[in-house]
């Protein structure tokens, strides 16, 4: 039996799942839209990793991601990290000398500094919606134009377009005009590739010293256009690792390894998890001024975690939970 680490990556736009051996190498990857169902998601993506490999096993799994909780405790993670940190990891690992990490995602963008093989600053983009792949996808839907084929259309502009980037309301109203006027298609998606990097550059990257190499990740890192904008800006060769895509669940995978190097054992519940019925729900807990938005995890109508208070009134009340996966029933411990 082959035995792999698992990375889980539960974001907004895409759920990613990565099977990594001993060596650190990715032996399987899953991209799936999340669709506002990570819950749904995820147990699709374990179903599926059941499914397409044959004959393995988990020996440690790792998540991260905006859902990297709600995964951790669906499936037993062995660690649970940030965002920052996972992709740092999986960049290291591609490029062990890697200084600047450029990663542009669906609804969120960050740059990472490395220094000395350690994060020494980072910033992150969620509020403006014109330095995100979903920006990019509506535009190319908009256009009528497949995605995958807007970076290479950019690559044949010929006349420079300037495109508002700093919003994507006014953004969108400038490509308007522009086809108005009559500008070449290709013009146009070149000027947006160039209005996306200017607005990640103008946000994300004052005050911090680009030094190479320079890494760059995330899903928009497949589209040629942007990574072109990127080192006409920059002055600088930008590397798009192999599994630019889910570097996050990479990093996850990485670091559960090095978890479970160090207790000798692991969490995961097993694939069986599939077929238990998890529920998330929130509510507002009233006890005090402070009025915080508990979440709470149930499996099979128990309660296997909550976060959200900080007084850990309702998180302490869940202390360890074990989950049967022949019966499918919660019982605290």
């Amino acid at each position: 039996m082959n035995m792999y680490y698992l990375g889980i990556d539960v974001g907004s736009v895409s759920t990613n799942l990565v099977l990594i051996d001993e060596k650190l190498k990715v032996v399987k990857k899953l991209y799936i839209r999340t669709k506002g169902q990570p819950i749904v998601v995820l147990k699709e993506g374990l179903r599926l990793l059941r499914e397409e490999m044959d004959d393995f096993g988990i020996l440690g799994v790792g998540t991260t991601g905006s859902g990297r909780q709600l995964a951790g405790v669906m499936v037993g993670a062995d660690v649970v990290k940030n965002e920052i940190t996972a992709h740092a990891v999986a960049a290291m690992e591609c490029c062990p000398d890697v200084k600047t990490i450029l990663e542009i995602g669906g609804q969120d963008s960050k740059i990472i500094i490395i220094r000395d093989g350690i994060v020494y600053d980072f910033a992150m983009n969620t509020v403006c919606a014109a330095g995100t792949g979903s920006f990019l996808d509506r535009q190319a839907a908009r256009l009528n134009i497949p995605i995958s084929e807007f970076g290479k259309l950019a690559l044949k502009s010929t006349t420079p377009v300037r495109i508002a980037g700093r919003c994507a309301v006014f953004a969108e109203s400038d490509m308007i005009h522009k086809q108005q006027t009559g500008q070449n298609i290709e013009d146009i998606i070149n000027g947006l590739c160039e209005a996306l990097v200017r607005n990640y550059i103008n946000n994300l990257c004052k005050g911090k010293e680009i030094l190479p190499p320079v890494v760059f990740q995330g899903g928009v890192a497949a589209n040629v256009g942007i990574k072109a904008a990127f080192e006409r800006e920059l002055g600088l060769e930008i590397i798009v690792p192999e599994h630019f895509d889910v570097m996050g669940a990479l990093g996850a995978a990485i670091l559960a390894k090095e978890e479970v190097e160090k207790t000798g054992k692991t969490g995961f519940y097993g694939f069986d998890l599939v077929n238990i019925e998890y529920k998330a729900k929130s509510f507002e807990c009233k006890d005090c001024s402070n009025m915080c938005e508990v979440i709470e995890i149930l499996a099979e109508d128990s309660p296997i975690a909550r976060w959200g208070d900080r007084c850990g009134k309702w998180c302490s009340k869940i202390q360890k939970a074990d989950i049967n996966i022949t019966s499918f029933k919660m019982q605290k411990v």
